[in-house]
C-alpha cells in the first residue's frame, strides 16, 4: 500500500477526534512547536459532554480556550511539565492548571508510573513511500507516549521539517491522522542586551575549543552563542536546538568531521531532543542528516551527557542564595516556568571529562509592588524567597555568572561561596549581603 493510501486509511476529522474523548480521560499533547493546533484550538468544544479530563502539556505555544476560560474548570485540567505566560495566567485566574515537578529526562516515564494516557495527540510530516512519518521537532516524551497510549492521533502538517533520529515512526504505530497543514509555532529571536553580552563573554572565555555545548532559551544563551563565533571544532549535545546553533554551524564553528576521541556517542551528529525557533531553524533541520533528534530519556540522561568530551551546560535562573541553592522555576511559591533539563545537563556536564556547568543571571531584578511602583532587588539573596522551589541543589553548582563576573563554586565551603557570590552581586547590595551572611553564620 502506497503512502497516500496509508494516509487515507487512517484519515479522520477534528470532529472525529473530539468524539473519542470521554470523561476522566488522560490525554498527553506533544510539546512546543510539535503541539497539534487543529485539535487544541477546538478541544473546548467537547466541554458540554465531558468532565475531569486531564491534558498533559509542556510549553504550549498558544493560550487555548480549553484551559484559559474559567468556564472549563471541572471539564479540562492542564497538567504542565513547563509553564509559560498563558499557563501562569490560567493557573491564577481560571484554576485550570497545575505543575508536574520533574527532571525532563524522567518526565515521561514518571508520568506513566501513575497515568497511562488514553489518547496521545501530536504532529508529524506526511508519510514517505515506505510508510514512515517524522515527528519532526521533538521526541522529548512523544515517542514514549506513542508507545504507551491506547489511541494515537497525529496531525499531518506538510510545513513540518522532516528530521531524523528517534523521530521516524511507521504508520503502523499510529491509529489516526488529521490533515492540518498550518504555520509552525515560532519562538522569535530574543534581543541581546548589554548585560547579556557581558555575561556571554565571561562564559565564552571559559569554553575551550573542542567542547560540546548545551544552550537554553533567552538573551543570555543567545549572547553566549554570539560570543562563540571565534571558537573551533565545537560539538552539540543539547536539550533544545536553537537558531544560535544554526549560526554557529554556518560560521564553521561546529565540527563536522567525526572524531571518536572527541565524541563517544553519535559521532559527528548534532544531537537534541526538541527544536524551537524561527523558520531559519526549521529550514536548516529539514532532511539534514547532520542533526539527530533523539528521545529525551536518552538525550537528557546525565549518564549519557557525561560521555561527551568537555560537555558545557549553560542555564539561567531566577534567584540564587549565598549557599548556592538555585531557583530557576518559581518566584516564591508561584510557578513561573519549570525544572526542564537544568539538573540533567548541569550534573551530566560536570561528570563529563573536562566538562563545565554555568548558571547565569542578572545581578538584579525590578519587582512590581502592590502600590504599582517598582523596586530593585538583588537576585543573589541571603535566602531563597519563602516557598521557592530549589531547581538545582547547591552540591551540583559549578560556575555562577552575572554581569559582574564569575564565581567558581565547586568544592568550596559556604563561607567562601558567600564571599564569592557577594563579589559578583550588584555593588549596591554587597554590604547588605555581607551583613546578612554574617548574621546567619554563612560568613564566620
Amino acid at each position: 500500500m502506497n503512502s497516500d493510501n496509508l494516509l487515507k486509511k487512517r484519515l479522520i476529522t477534528v470532529d472525529d477526534a473530539l468524539s473519542m474523548i470521554q470523561s476522566n480521560f488522560s490525554i498527553v499533547s506533544a510539546m512546543a512547536a510539535s503541539e497539534p493546533t487543529g485539535i487544541c484550538t477546538r478541544l473546548h468544544e467537547a466541554a458540554d459532554r465531558v468532565e475531569n479530563v486531564s491534558v498533559c502539556t509542556c510549553l504550549p505555544m498558544q493560550p487555548y480556550k480549553w484551559y484559559m476560560d474559567p468556564a472549563m474548570k471541572g471539564k479540562f485540567f492542564n497538567e504542565g511539565w513547563f509553564y509559560g505566560p498563558a499557563i501562569r495566567k490560567a493557573h491564577k485566574e481560571a484554576g485550570t492548571c497545575s505543575f508536574i515537578p520533574n527532571h525532563l529526562h524522567q518526565a515521561g516515564t514518571d508520568r506513566l508510573y501513575n497515568h497511562k494516557p488514553n489518547i496521545f495527540i501530536g504532529t508529524c510530516t506526511k508519510p514517505d513511500r515506505f510508510g514512515y512519518v517524522s515527528l519532526s521537532l521533538g521526541v522529548t516524551y512523544e515517542r514514549l507516549m506513542i508507545e504507551a497510549a491506547d489511541t494515537v492521533i497525529l496531525e499531518v502538517n506538510e510545513n513540518m521539517p522532516r528530521t531524523y533520529g528517534d523521530t521516524i515512526v511507521h504508520m503502523d504505530e499510529i491509529d489516526y491522522l488529521i490533515d492540518n497543514t498550518a504555520p509552525i509555532p515560532e519562538l522569535g529571536e530574543v534581543p541581546i542586551s548589554d548585560k547579556d553580552r557581558m555575561i556571554g563573554r565571561y562564559i565564552a572565555d571559559l569554553i575551550e575549543d573542542g567542547s560540546t555545548i548545551q544552550l537554553g532559551i533567552g538573551g543570555i544563551p543567545n549572547a553566549v552563542a554570539a560570543e562563540l563565533m571565534h571558537k573551533k571544532d565545537l560539538s552539540i549535545h543539547t536539550e533544545m536546538f536553537t537558531d544560535g546553533m544554526v549560526d554557529l554551524y554556518e560560521a564553521g564553528v561546529i565540527g563536522t568531521v567525526p572524531r571518536s576521541v572527541r565524541e563517544k556517542i553519535l559521532t559527528g551528529k548534532m544531537v537534541a531532543t526538541f527544536a524551537l525557533g524561527t523558520k531559519k531553524l526549521y529550514d536548516f533541520l529539514h532532511e539534514n542528516p547532520a542533526v539527530a533528534i533523539m528521545r529525551g530519556d536518552w538525550v537528557n540522561d546525565p549518564y549519557v551527557i557525561a560521555q561527551n568530551h568537555k560537555q558545557v551546560s549553560i542555564n539561567t535562573c531566577l534567584e540564587i542564595d549565598l549557599t548556592g541553592q538555585v531557583s530557576s522555576e518559581s518566584i516564591g511559591p508561584t510557578q513561573f516556568s519549570g525544572t526542564g533539563g537544568q539538573a540533567d545537563t548541569a550534573i551530566g556536564a560536570q561528570k563529563s571529562d573536562g566538562g563545565k556547568s554555568f548558571i547565569a543571571l542578572y545581578s538584579t531584578a525590578s519587582i512590581k509592588q502592590p502600590d504599582g511602583t517598582r523596586k530593585t532587588v538583588s537576585k543573589i539573596a541571603p535566602h531563597l524567597a519563602l516557598g521557592a522551589a530549589v531547581t538545582l541543589h547547591r552540591s551540583n553548582i559549578d560556575h555562577v555568572v552575572t554581569e559582574y563576573g564569575v564565581a567558581k563554586m565547586k568544592g568550596v565551603s559556604i563561607h567562601e561561596r558567600a564571599k564569592r557570590l557577594i563579589s559578583i552581586a550588584h555593588p549596591d547590595f554587597r554590604d547588605w549581603l555581607e551583613e546578612e551572611a554574617k548574621k546567619v553564620g554563612f560568613i564566620v
